[in-house]
């Protein structure tokens, strides 16, 4: 009797690779889908892109400017109103940045794009001292170009790929470092008065925008300029976070929905409510003093975003 020759290896592929890429794929679509409804829910909420906005992307070359790119093009196919975008790079002329990658990426994908050549970096090099904080002068001067390229290009819109947690960490740095009950809005006005800027990222945590920048492979450009300053009080901030959400998670989605739940007359800003002026009206107040009430129920996680309903239209 003739013995039966073994399949080779190469002749069929194992089950348990077939599983674990069916696993990849489901788990990439969920993520995709999340991504979609996030940024699309809070372009709807805020009313950051308005028929006719030519919306200047500013792409960095990291993953959340990359992310957003991404996102905005494929949201742009079923959104509820037309609109144009255009992609922007500032080469602030740093050593060894690859100045060929952004534009064959971008050349790539088929999107409009535009690239500022202004060597920022002899400036910070030049006036920050050895060992200090680069961002604060680098930010500015970027923001400053980015205004007068939107200008020349005529968008209506500038896109930052700011997200949840960059947030969360400017709010902990200005209360913090700064005295003050501040953050970052996902709408606001320029600094001249002339541009409207948004963050569509706005409700996006930072890890699915890392998943989703590894699953789409993005070209990814480290900034050498002030990535490397470990000391950087942002790093602590974002380190104190990390720490909380893994002591006590849910506890980085509550800050979250904090900022968007404020009740000024239970803080201290007389300009926000009028303090001075308050008296008894002998009228039950339901939002009055809870000082004495048990507050462990108000507490809880928020709950799902995926039970808010969005008004832009994901991709399937």
């Amino acid at each position: 009797m003739t013995a039966a020759v073994p399949a080779l290896a190469s002749d069929a592929r194992p089950a348990s690779a077939s599983r674990d890429e069916a696993r990849a794929r489901f788990e990439a679509n969920k993520l995709s889908k999340r991504l979609h409804r996030l940024v699309g829910q809070a372009i709807g909420d805020f009313n950051m892109i308005e028929p006719g906005d030519k919306v200047m992307v500013c792409v960095s070359g990291g993953k959340d400017s990359y992310a957003l790119l991404d996102i905005l093009l494929n949201l742009r196919r079923r959104a509820p109103v037309a609109f144009d975008v255009v992609a922007v790079n500032l080469d602030q002329k740093q050593p060894g940045f690859p100045e060929h990658v952004l534009p064959q990426y971008l050349a790539s994908i088929g999107v409009d794009f535009h690239i500022e050549n202004q060597d920022t970096y002899s400036i910070v090099k030049r006036l920050v001292p050895e060992g200090k904080t680069m961002c604060s002068l680098c930010s500015r001067l970027r923001r400053g170009i980015l205004y007068r390229v939107a200008s020349e290009l005529g968008a209506t819109k500038i896109a930052l790929g700011h997200h949840r947690d960059d947030m969360l960490q400017t709010f902990f740095l200005n209360m913090f470092f700064g005295a003050k009950l501040k953050g970052m809005p996902p709408k606001l006005v320029s600094d001249d008065g002339r541009h409207v800027v948004i963050r569509p990222l706005a409700y996006v945590p930072e890890h699915d925008l890392a998943a989703w920048a590894e699953h789409r492979g993005f070209p990814i450009i480290p900034c050498t300029l002030c990535g490397s300053q470990e000391n950087l009080q942002r790093k602590q901030i974002a380190g104190m976070l990390r720490e909380w959400q893994r002591q006590y998670p849910g506890r980085v989605e509550n800050m979250a929905s904090a900022l968007a739940n404020v009740v000024p007359s239970h803080l201290q800003d007389r300009n926000l409510y009028p303090f001075r002026d308050l008296q008894a009206t002998g009228q039950p107040d339901p939002a009055g003093d809870k000082a004495f009430d048990d507050d462990e129920d108000s507490c809880a996680p928020p709950a799902d975003a995926a039970a808010v309903p969005v008004r832009w239209a994901a991709p399937e």
